[in-house]
């Protein structure tokens, strides 16, 4: 099924329809004209997944001299 679009001209009048379909859970997409600017979905359809820890481990690392504090040059803006 295709995902509804409605332009968001014709949001005031058709409000109804629009809670009636995003209520059994469809997305519906606002348009202006052919371009699409804003999507609504019921509460709690978008919620952030749980993080999994060690999803990639040693993707990222830490800088031997991070907490090290930074030259006089750097606050004053000098090269």
């Amino acid at each position: 099924m295709q995902t509804p679009s409605v332009d968001v001209h014709e949001v005031a009048d058709r409000l109804s329809e629009i809670l009636d379909l995003v209520a059994t859970g469809t997305e519906v997409v606002l348009t202006d004209g052919p371009m699409p600017v804003a999507r609504i979905t019921a509460v709690g359809a978008s919620q952030p997944q749980p993080r999994v820890p060690d999803l990639h481990p040693d993707a990222m690392r830490t800088s031997d001299d991070f907490d090290a504090p930074l030259p006089d040059e750097f606050w004053l803006g000098r090269e």
